[in-house]
């Protein structure tokens, strides 16, 4: 069962984004992180000033371009400046992804400067928009539903930050909406057409293998096009460094984060597309784990230990 699986996804056991990108445009596509010179409603004092304690002073963008010398976004000096990363690779198709902050939070007419920026550049396949469920109001919704029929041939992808379902770590996070807010997002933007990737967080402090668990078959149960699973990192100038340091709770081994992303993908849909199995955090702030700084190497572990296994995404799907 394993390698016919693998056989269905290329080389992987689990429905990879690389495969994806292959299946449907036939060659590899690179992502570009942007910088849209954004903040967030935990951040700007709407909801709070001091962002989710996980979050770093870049707004989970540390790998996007900076916004421009000015404070002001520019979208196409950021792409091309992305381009030139991957310039020896030939042909090249990007995806543009609005990473930094919260990439809806702001008027729907700056909105729609931004993202046409990204849409009109023949080399790129479409956009990724990284935000909040609670930060999608019906002005940006009709924005996004005239963008996707201006632009048919071209994949507009709204991710959304989730981490986990479970009440108690929510508060603690400081993620400043209700789950039920999600829930309604997601069908918004699935009425739509408008593919929907989550984001959890694996290794949040106190929760448990088997409360990672759930957050996972709580998402089966919607219609979401991909996920995002992060290893949980300790980064320098968060709240949450503060509690590390203070040793008030640990962060996973490789080994441990090996065995909780495996059993998360035997229990996820094998239709959810896996845009991310772990995250590299930049090494400049990184605190903890140390052994996350070296990508390769854990990518490599999980891919061996579940040929070991005989494993593969989906699995234990739907036994429970």
């Amino acid at each position: 069962m394993q390698e016919e699986n693998a056989k269905q996804w290329g080389d992987k056991p689990y429905y990879s984004l690389d495969y994806y990108f292959k299946k449907i445009f036939g060659t590899k596509i690179y992502k570009i992180a942007l910088n849209a010179g954004m903040t967030c409603p935990v951040r700007d004092g709407t909801l709070g000033s001091r962002g989710c304690i996980f979050c770093s002073k870049g707004g989970s963008g540390e790998f996007a371009s900076a916004a421009s010398s000015d404070g002001k976004p520019d979208i196409r000096a950021q792409l091309e400046e992305g381009k030139k990363l991957v310039s020896s690779k030939n042909p090249v198709k990007y995806l543009a992804y609005f990473q930094a902050y919260t990439n809806t939070y702001a008027p729907a007419e700056e909105l729609k400067v931004l993202y046409k920026a990204a849409l009109d550049d023949r080399d790129v396949i479409g956009i990724s928009i990284a935000t909040r469920p609670d930060c999608l109001p019906d002005e940006v919704l009709k924005l996004l539903d005239e963008l996707k029929r201006e632009y048919p041939e071209k994949v507009i992808w709204i991710e959304l930050g989730l981490q986990t379902i479970h009440r108690e770590t929510v508060k603690y996070i400081r993620r400043g909406y209700e789950t039920s807010v999600f829930e309604l997002a997601v069908h918004r933007l699935n009425d739509m057409g408008i593919p929907v990737i989550v984001h959890v967080i694996l290794g949040l402090p106190g929760e448990s293998v088997e409360m990672m668990h759930s957050t996972i078959e709580y998402l089966n149960t919607f219609p979401i096009f991909g996920i995002k699973l992060q290893l949980l990192h300790v980064l320098s100038g968060t709240d949450m460094a503060d509690d590390f340091e203070a040793r008030k709770f640990d962060v996973l081994t490789r080994s441990e984060y090996t065995d909780l992303v495996i059993s998360c993908l035997e229990l996820l849909s094998p239709e959810i597309v896996i845009h991310r199995l772990t995250g590299d955090g930049p090494k400049s702030i990184l605190i903890a784990p140390g052994w996350s700084g070296d990508k390769k190497t854990v990518m490599n572990g999980i891919h061996s230990e579940m040929r070991k296994r005989n494993t593969f995404q989906g699995r234990l799907y739907g036994r429970n």
